[in-house]
């Protein structure tokens, strides 16, 4: 690698290590290292919530086998990414979540589920779940970052591997949320401008956007590559593939649906400054987002141009294809300056940080704050808590990094399953739990085993199998948000203090001449 690449890649690290040292020396307590204090902006909070949205697990897991796969299709998740995974979720959950969290003193998932639904058991369970099914969502990342380290920069894969570890580490136990929080906003503008060049000269390679988007267009061939050839239906870029729809329909809803109730999404909304800035913070959300996601699927949607049918030997194993490998290898050899190679790589590693930074985050507060605050007042030793939430943070780096060394799975299945059982556990008690009064505990319990178990019937090999992964984590999200009201029903209510803890004043719960409490 050139001497300048280092130096490039060297100052961008220190910059951010210098962040993290700063923002230590601001960090006086728990709720300023996992939130920052509550006393983030639009701007800041927006680019906290894309950027930790795309990582490399979309511009090289996501971009690399589903645009080889799907072709133009993947524009359907763009617009699904974009109108429900941001700006619904801006609109619908971020002021009703800043402030009811306010009010039960929550700051993590966790805490907000037992606050809500009055149960340490729940908290404990919860804290479990966030930092098992983080852990290969976690790897995943890692996965992605080392992959375009070392094929863009000739750099060996396990020492790319290592070095981003130990920098994450590092930087995150220094810094926490505010550390990530303004390197967010800066890493923000590195990606907006790194993904519009990246698409800009990727889609130049192949005579200008409008020839490159009309040949995607006209390309017949565009997804048999994830399901097997079928025959097509359909004409033009809604044309999609059988059984291939189904596929491309469960990704929609997982990348879309999915950030309603991870952990490390929700978390922006618990930190923003007040109700007035999510307003602002939709429209700058959105845009970000749009932007970032049309980038890296419309690029990955160039390598089906630019491979065609087959992929070549160097992207093959005897196990199939090295989907990862596919937009490093795209990026390397479509003829770009090895300039511009860096600053896409940059934009890759800007992205990756700061989800890999929310993601340990909120995996160490899993243990320090939630599973040990379930039966330890967290506020009675703080001190103890946050050298706890520190040593945690290096522990969560170090199962990622385990993982990673030898992945089950290759980037898409590992994002597609972490997301799909965090949502299926998550989602249904988060926003019931937010609008309707009649959730109840046990409504809670029987949505999230029910969550968990069509996790671990649908997801291994004896179940649908790594071609089913998108439709089961689909199934698996949306099970909960049917069971979970219906047990809710035929249960006991929530106590009128408990409500008012949570909606603040309400009005007794009535009963319908049917008997059934509403």
């Amino acid at each position: 690698m050139h001497t300048s690449y280092v130096v490039i890649v060297v100052a961008y690290v220190l910059v951010m290590l210098g962040i993290g040292y700063w923002s230590m020396r601001r960090t006086k307590n728990v709720g300023d290292f996992f939130l920052g204090g509550r006393t983030l902006g639009p701007w800041m909070s927006a680019f906290a919530f894309g950027t930790t949205y795309f990582s490399a697990v979309l511009f090289i897991g996501y971009a690399g086998k589903l645009g080889w796969g799907f072709g133009i299709h993947t524009m359907w998740i763009v617009l699904g990414n974009t109108l429900i995974g941001t700006v619904l979720s801006w609109l619908i959950l971020a002021g009703r979540t800043r402030e009811m969290t306010e009010r039960l003193n929550a700051i993590t998932m966790p805490e907000f589920l037992r606050a809500r639904y009055d149960s340490k058991t729940l908290q404990a369970i919860s804290a479990l779940v966030v930092f098992i099914f983080l852990v290969p969502y976690s790897a995943s990342v890692l996965m992605g970052m080392s992959y375009l380290f070392a094929l863009t920069l000739n750099i060996d894969y396990l020492q790319a591997l290592y070095l981003l570890t130990a920098l994450t580490a590092v930087y995150l136990v220094m810094g926490g949320y505010f550390a990530v929080a303004v390197s967010d906003f800066l890493r923000g503008i590195v990606e907006f401008a790194g993904v519009m060049l990246m698409v800009y000269l990727l889609a130049h390679h192949f005579g200008g956007f409008h020839h490159a988007t009309a040949m995607l267009l006209s390309d017949p061939s565009a997804a048999p590559g994830i399901t097997g050839a079928a025959k097509p239906m359909g004409a033009g870029w809604l044309q999609v593939t059988a059984p291939g729809w189904m596929s491309l329909l469960g990704l929609v809803i997982i990348t879309s649906f999915g950030p309603w109730a991870l952990p490390q999404m929700v978390q922006k909304f618990y930190s923003i400054r007040s109700r007035a800035d999510v307003k602002r913070a939709v429209v700058i959300a959105g845009i970000f987002s749009i932007f970032m996601a049309f980038g890296a699927y419309y690029s990955g949607a160039l390598t089906h141009l630019f491979f065609g049918p087959h992929l070549p030997p160097e992207l093959m194993s005897p196990h199939g294809p090295l989907w990862d490998k596919i937009m490093p290898f795209f990026i390397v050899n479509a003829g770009l300056p090895r300039v511009l190679v860096l600053i896409i790589v940059l934009m890759v590693f800007s992205a990756s940080m700061s989800s890999l930074s929310s993601l340990v985050l909120v995996s160490s507060s899993a243990i320090s704050v939630d599973l040990f605050g379930a039966f330890v007042n967290r506020h009675a030793n703080p001190k103890q808590t946050m050298v706890l939430l520190r040593v945690l943070c290096v522990v969560f780096v170090g199962c990622s990094l385990a993982l990673a060394l030898k992945p089950p799975t290759f980037i898409v299945n590992l994002m597609a399953m972490s997301w799909s059982t965090l949502a299926g556990v998550f989602l249904a008690p988060y926003l019931l739990g937010l609008f309707w009064k009649r959730a109840t505990r046990a409504g809670v319990y029987a949505g999230i085993f029910s969550g968990l178990a069509c996790a671990v019937l649908l997801f291994p090999d004896w179940g649908w199998g790594s071609a089913g992964v998108p439709i089961a984590g689909a199934i698996t999200m949306f099970v909960p948000m049917i069971v979970m009201p219906i047990v809710s029903l035929f249960t006991t209510p929530p106590s009128p203090e408990l409500l008012a803890s949570a909606f603040g004043e309400v009005k007794p719960l009535e009963e319908t001449p049917e008997g059934v409490t509403v």
